[in-house]
């Protein structure tokens, strides 16, 4: 596999690593979230720091270290999660979305000036957008008492806490020597070896050594992360280091170094003037025992700590005592204070990994096409047993249930949860709350329910102009909404869900609804109508989806050119779905886009018009019925309604809406199939039922053209082409063509 091809992998673990980020987020919002959220968070932000490393992407690198910085305050609860907080690590995830998009595009990289010094801020504990908070000087630690080191500690141990107190160690690290030294250009390394280092044998010592051969120098270590020894666990690793190197040395020798290391965070850049080192000053305070009553003191244990650097009066440091090279025991008085208890959290479970692999789309597309004609061969096979007359019924059927199995698991790979797409609205609703200075909560439902990919991938501009729309036109501001007494906050609820075989995204806000007068005004004033023309309220919700047409008063980055809605419905109809629109004046608005759950295989039942062959999906169909003289009652000149327990609906000859010469058109001689659709309940008038089965959907589109009322085509068992019905686009024809006669 070639570079490009690995970077490519490493893009889609960016994107998947930004979509659970977005989950995560929308946890620390509701106040939902523990510390594995945060966790979570690093984790995503360290991968594709380490990614972008080894790729060469600088920029990006060099701001998710920043970023992770600040996370890893956060998980180490060294900084507390305040809200402010939290609306800072999301603007910072915008920013990384951007870099992210640059480096896979080949773009110019964000300017992140301002948010890197937001990051720097904020993990120095300056407040966030504001100054830093006031903190009171640490009162000074009791001395921290040292008695003589234990026989039998490690040499690597000692060469540790040699370089952690800028005592020479084998090679020589003469800090004095490199303080005085004029300033020169060199490298610039900061790394910390992963939390698990030595489980791996990725022993930080023998790196550092290897440094040192390079003439580097020890400029800090960074033991922020060390924790109270009670709780500190010996083959972990806690530390990182700040070194600088000689501009001699070349980049692939330094990083040579950390070849075979795994999850080492590595920061590596070149400057002008290596910085001046400083000797390292890890304070290690410990509050003595107190002594136990009417019993003579007992000695502390050993604390070690390297020399502090003397601090300046008006703020004091920790006292720290230096380690002679012979300490004696020394009695802990015993009016000192307790130490205080250490609370260590039981360790959690470890979740199991689920097992995944990564397949190309075009690999899974074949497979699902050979289930296809898998399907067509065993209905090929049922019809010749079945006009011969043949043996092997039952393994006809074993057959049958085989073949069905296969094609709900394949289809069942390509399924994904509308999660994915759900994801991105969150960042959508910041967006917009900024441009329009509303404020807007937003509530998300069944983002687990899973769809055909295809569905995902293809849904997602529709959902964003909707989102858009729900925003800036649904949504009051904030004086309107108190003066209608409605809470200051509008609310924008998304919400998926499987009903008839079918998804049914909605999109709803509880803002000021479709005025209609408006709407129909506009609509006369862009020529989409006539002045008299005689429209329903459902008709004149339907003007908005008419291309060109805006109720915006002025054009903006959000609406105002009129192509947002009709491009919903033209990519809707696209993927075979239909949009509803439910409104009321001064209480909101619900946008709901039916789909299929799948577009390769339906359940159909098969009729004939005419001298044609249909198919309609079963996921539509309520039942069938042939009609008495008195169930049906004509209506106008060439309507009829059909009476169904006491409910009267709409019949529709499908010859006559499909241009089908010879088709049966009185209901009293033929078959009457009551469906289900977005328009409500219709009766579809048919000739005869010939069967019911599984059949394969092709596109029309991509072999033909797109045909109104057609959703698709199959072929049958005998090997017919049938033609499959768009029983929506079907039952709302009639009541198009009046209102253009009327128009007319």
């Amino acid at each position: 596999m070639d570079l490009d091809a690995i970077q490519q992998i490493f893009f889609q673990e960016c994107e998947e690593g930004l979509a659970g980020m977005e989950s995560a987020f929308a946890a620390l919002r509701d106040q939902q979230y523990d510390g594995e959220t945060i966790n979570g968070i690093f984790r995503a932000v360290h991968s594709i720091k380490g990614g972008a490393g080894a790729f060469g992407h600088e920029r990006l690198q060099a701001y998710t270290h920043q970023y992770e910085t600040l996370l890893d305050l956060l998980r180490s609860e060294s900084l507390a999660l305040t809200p402010p907080l939290v609306d800072l690590i999301v603007a910072a995830f915008d920013m990384l979305a951007d870099h992210v998009a640059a480096a896979r595009d080949g773009g110019d990289a964000p300017d992140d000036a301002a948010m890197l010094a937001r990051l720097i801020a904020a993990s120095t504990g300056e407040a966030p957008g504001g100054a830093a908070p006031a903190v009171e000087a640490p009162a000074p630690a009791p001395a921290a008492v040292i008695e003589d080191a234990p026989v039998g500690v490690s040499d690597d141990f000692d060469d540790l806490m040699a370089m952690l107190d800028g005592v020479n160690a084998p090679p020589p690290l003469e800090l004095e020597d490199f303080d005085s030294a004029p300033p020169t250009p060199g490298w610039l390394l900061t790394f910390r070896p992963p939390a698990n280092a030595l489980d791996n044998g990725g022993e930080p010592l023998l790196l550092l050594r290897e440094l040192l051969r390079m003439d580097a120098k020890v400029l800090s270590c960074d033991a922020d992360t060390l924790p109270p020894l009670a709780t500190l666990d010996p083959e972990r690793s806690y530390l990182a280091w700040r070194i600088a190197l000689p501009g001699t040395v070349e980049e692939d020798d330094i990083r040579a170094v950390f070849e075979f290391t795994d999850g080492c965070a590595l920061t590596l850049e070149r400057v002008a003037t290596l910085p001046v080192a400083a000797p390292p000053t890890i304070v290690v305070a410990v509050a003595p025992k107190v002594a136990p009553l009417a019993a003579p003191a007992a000695p502390e244990p050993a604390v070690i700590a390297p020399t502090a650097a003397p601090a300046p009066a008006a703020a004091p440091s920790p006292a720290v005592v230096p380690v002679p090279a012979t300490a004696a025991p020394v009695a802990a008085p015993a009016a000192a204070a307790a130490p205080r208890p250490v609370a260590v959290a039981p360790v959690p479970p470890p979740t199991p990994v689920a097992q995944t692999i990564r397949v190309d789309l075009d690999k899974l597309d074949r497979l699902v096409n050979l289930v296809g004609e898998l399907v067509i061969t065993q209905a090929m096979l049922a019809q010749r047993l079945s006009e011969n007359e043949m043996a092997g019924i039952s393994e006809l059927t074993d057959l049958d249930h085989l073949t069905r199995e296969l094609q709900e698991s394949t289809m069942a790979i390509r399924a994904q949860p509308m999660k994915t797409v759900f994801s991105r609205v969150p960042r959508i609703i910041r967006e917009l709350e900024g441009e329009t200075g509303k404020r807007v909560r937003l509530d998300i439902e069944g983002e687990m329910t899973e769809v055909d990919k295809t569905v995902v991938e293809r849904i997602g501009e529709p959902l964003t102009h909707l989102i858009r729309n729900a925003v800036d036109h649904g949504l009051e501001t904030t004086e309107e909404r108190i003066k209608a007494g409605k809470p200051e906050t509008g609310v924008v609820t998304l919400s998926a869900a499987h009903h008839s075989g079918r998804i049914v995204i909605t999109v709803a806000d509880d803002g000021r609804g479709i005025d209609r007068t408006r709407v129909r005004a506009k609509a006369v004033e862009r020529g989409i109508i006539l002045p008299d023309a005689v429209l329903s309220d459902e008709e004149v919700d339907n003007l908005i989806f008419a291309p060109g047409f805006s109720t915006a008063a002025t054009v903006s980055n959000i609406s105002g050119r009129g192509v947002g809605m009709d491009v919903v419905r033209k990519n809707v109809q696209a993927l075979g779905g239909r949009i509803g629109i439910h409104s009321k004046f001064g209480s909101g608005s619900s946008f709901s886009l039916s789909l299929p759950l799948t577009l390769a295989v339906v359940d159909g039942m098969i009729v004939t018009v005419g001298d044609q062959t249909f198919v309609i999906p079963l996921s539509h169909i309520v039942e069938s019925l042939r009609p008495s003289d008195r169930s049906v009652t004509a209506i106008g000149i060439n309507g009829s309604v059909l009476d169904v327990r006491g409910s009267y609906v709409p019949i529709y000859p499908v010859a006559e809406q499909l241009g089908i010469g010879g088709g049966e058109r009185n209901p009293e001689k033929a078959v009457l199939i009551v469906v289900e659709g977005d328009q409500g309940q219709a009766a579809l008038l048919v000739d005869s039922i010939q069967d019911q089965r599984q059949v394969v959907v092709k596109s029309l589109e991509a072999n033909y053209q797109a045909i109104d009322g057609l959703a698709g085509a199959t072929i049958l068992g005998d090997g017919r082409v049938a033609l499959i019905i768009d029983v929506d686009a079907l039952t709302s024809q009639r009541s198009r063509r009046g209102q253009l006669a009327h128009a007319a």
